[in-house]
């Protein structure tokens, strides 16, 4: 088995941000919690982790992963053919404007994948509000290949996120494998390199952010040839039953 299979979760990585109605993001958290983190990982899938976006109260994001592509495949066939979702859909769509922003990744490196194995979700029902922040940086890659900014992001980027204060917990790239489950289009010509951080509150995200972009500016500027726009950096808020949250990490 490779690497990433024996050591970190999942090759193949959904990065799902749902645009919401106003006012039905709880709605939709709470019938996904509820219903849908069990019912997909009983086929094999794994719910990594499930958020507020906390600079837009109508964006729910989460990420889902695979063993590979063939896999995927089945497994969200038996999903979304399966009694679950037909018994909860109609609920599920009606919270929803948009769930087409989807980034399919593959880890940069072969043990860059989220680790998941020490991690425990809390159980269904009343529990305290998940804590930490999940910070999601994605850059928009101007070549035909990651290899260059990944290799940029090694040696010039993590040591600076690391010194400011960053955990990093997974980076990716864009999976270029044709879409296997037609049914649920990702996004067509993306080439993005994504990383992962976990801080502890958003005030520790704030004074990262702040020493992490004064560091970067007495740099050399040699990284802005590989990308084609400034980031975007998501700011997501664990729910009560994300496996990925500041109290288990």
């Amino acid at each position: 088995m490779s690497l990433v299979t024996d050591l970190t979760c999942c090759p193949i990585v959904e990065l799902r941000q749902y645009t919401l109605h106003p006012g039905k993001r709880d709605v939709l958290i709470d019938l996904f919690d509820r219903e849908f983190v069990e019912s997909q990982e009983a086929l094999g899938m794994k719910i990594i982790g499930q958020f507020r976006d906390e600079k837009d109260p109508n964006r729910f994001v989460w990420l889902r992963g695979f063993r590979d592509m063939p896999s995927r495949a089945q497994q969200l066939t038996d999903f979304y053919g399966g009694p679950v979702w037909k018994a909860h859909r109609e609920v599920a769509n009606t919270t929803m404007i948009d769930s087409d922003n989807v980034l399919l990744l593959r880890p940069a490196r072969q043990d860059s994948g989220f680790s998941v194995a020490n991690r425990t979700r809390p159980s269904r029902g009343p529990s305290e509000t998940a804590k930490g922040i999940l910070a999601a940086t994605i850059y928009h890659l101007g070549g035909s290949t990651a290899s260059p900014f990944t290799h940029f992001f090694e040696n010039e980027l993590r040591p600076i996120i690391e010194q400011t204060g960053g955990t990093i917990l997974a980076s990716f790239v864009t999976e270029n494998h044709p879409n296997t489950f037609p049914g649920l289009p990702v996004r067509e010509g993306a080439n993005v390199f994504v990383w992962f951080a976990l801080f502890s509150n958003r005030e520790a995200w704030d004074k990262h952010a702040a020493a992490f972009n004064d560091s970067i500016r007495q740099k050399h500027n040699a990284g802005k040839s590989l990308i084609k726009e400034e980031p975007e950096v998501l700011l997501l808020a664990p729910t009560a039953r994300s496996l990925l949250a500041g109290g288990t990490l």
